[in-house]
């Protein structure tokens, strides 16, 4: 999406940056957020529940960062640690999913048809 800069600053930070991420990887996941309000819940509440539990994580888990890596990235770095970060993002995608108060958004971003005609637009330039 060509706007996830207006949605909040955070998304630059390490944990935003891991919740754009899977969105952008996990089709299933960004469809469920799909909308401009499911978007900016979804962002809002991943990023802090994200936070706090990574948080903890660091309470019970001496990490030291290197180089450019924050402590963020070396807890994500472990397998069970990103594991339980995926899992809470996913959480809140399907929370976000299911509130009726946001049921009724369109879609942000192109349709299918007009991705195609941009393909092909985009094939002819060359």
């Amino acid at each position: 999406m060509a706007d996830d800069d207006i949605w909040l600053p955070l998304v630059e930070e390490p944990i935003g940056k891991f919740v754009a991420t899977l969105q952008r990887e996990d089709e299933e996941l960004a469809d469920m957020v799909a909308s401009p309000r499911r978007q900016l819940a979804f962002r809002t509440f991943a990023y802090i529940r994200v936070g706090v539990l990574l948080g903890t994580l660091l309470v019970d888990h001496d990490v030291q960062p290197e180089g450019s890596r924050t402590w963020v990235d070396e807890l994500l770095a472990d397998p069970k640690h990103r594991q339980a970060a995926v899992d809470e993002v996913k959480r809140v995608a399907q929370e976000v999913a299911a509130d009726p108060k946001l049921a009724e958004d369109d879609p942000v971003g192109p349709d299918e048809d007009a991705r195609e005609r941009f393909r092909s637009f985009a094939r002819n330039l060359d």
